[in-house]
């Protein structure tokens, strides 16, 4: 999903994978991050512990566009 949503917008992406152990020690949780899997546009946790529809994630990416003033 995501190397489709690269190509329709002006979008960086950034996955972050870690060991099942390091998302549930303290330093973690001290991120105040969500939990994986999870996505997150922004600031905002869109999905956390689920999956989510593409148009779903799009919508929260626009929104976060609006907001920083990069509407297409």
């Amino acid at each position: 999903m995501l190397s489709r949503l690269d190509s329709r917008a002006d979008v960086v992406t950034e996955v972050i994978s870690k060991t099942r152990e390091e998302y549930r020690c303290d330093e973690y949780f001290a991120l105040d991050l969500p939990l994986a899997p999870a996505i997150m546009v922004g600031e905002e946790i869109v999905v956390e512990g689920k999956d989510i529809d593409e148009a779903t994630v799009e919508a929260a990416i626009r929104r976060c566009m609006e907001q920083c003033g990069q509407e297409d």
